[in-house]
């Protein structure tokens, strides 16, 4: 116990100091420690990789998707590609994507919208 009391003395951080490590400032280091927080990831890129995943699946012809495609009617896929895609984005960004909303996800935008507004996509 008298260990344990010594090694948490020596790495408390005083909440009230605004405290400066090599530049940064604890805000932004406690930020940049955190699993999750407020540096979701930019819309952009979100879009860009949803789209780099549904072109690499092997049914998929590269050229026609786009952000708005939708995978059955547009690309003809059937339900359990559309689930193989699904898939493939929660491997991409380490989500797991509970069945009820995987299930309504039929198309790029709706891929884009759930991951970009999800706290936990990296």
């Amino acid at each position: 116990m008298a260990l344990r009391a010594a090694i948490l003395r020596h790495i408390r951080i005083p909440a009230e100091t605004s405290l400066f490590k090599n530049g940064l400032k604890l805000q932004a280091w406690n930020r940049f420690m955190s699993s999750h927080g407020d540096d979701h990831l930019d819309k952009q890129q979100v879009i860009d990789r949803v789209l780099s995943v549904v072109k690499s699946f092997p049914k998929v012809d590269p050229a026609q998707v786009t952000p708005d495609v939708h995978f059955q009617k547009d690309l003809g896929l059937d339900s359990l590609d559309n689930v193989e895609i699904v898939m493939a984005i929660e491997e991409e960004f380490k989500l797991e994507i509970p069945d009820l909303e995987a299930d309504k996800i039929d198309s790029c935008n709706l891929a884009i919208e759930y991951v970009s507004n999800h706290p936990m996509a990296s």
